[in-house]
C-alpha cells in the first residue's frame, strides 16, 4: 500500500487547489499566528501603563504621624 503513495504527499493536487482547502489553510495560518502572539505575551513581563504616565497624586506635605525633618 505504501508504494502507491509517494513519500510526503497525502492529498492529490486537485484537493489542494480547491477553495475550501485555501480557506482552511488561511484559518490555520491565522490561528497559528494568534497562538504564537499569546504565547509570547505570556512569556513577557506584565506591563503597567500607569508607570509611564506622570503621577498627579503626589502630596505637597507629608501626612505621616512622624513628619519629616525637612518640612
Amino acid at each position: 500500500m505504501s508504494a502507491l503513495v509517494p513519500a510526503g504527499i497525502v492529498l492529490p493536487e486537485s484537493v489542494l487547489d480547491t477553495t475550501w482547502f485555501s480557506v482552511l489553510a488561511v484559518f490555520v495560518a491565522i490561528n497559528t499566528v494568534m497562538y504564537l502572539a499569546l504565547a509570547v505575551a505570556k512569556i513577557l513581563p506584565k506591563v503597567y501603563p500607569r508607570d509611564w504616565l506622570p503621577r498627579r497624586y503626589a502630596r505637597d506635605r507629608t501626612r505621616s504621624i512622624h513628619p519629616d525633618a525637612a518640612h
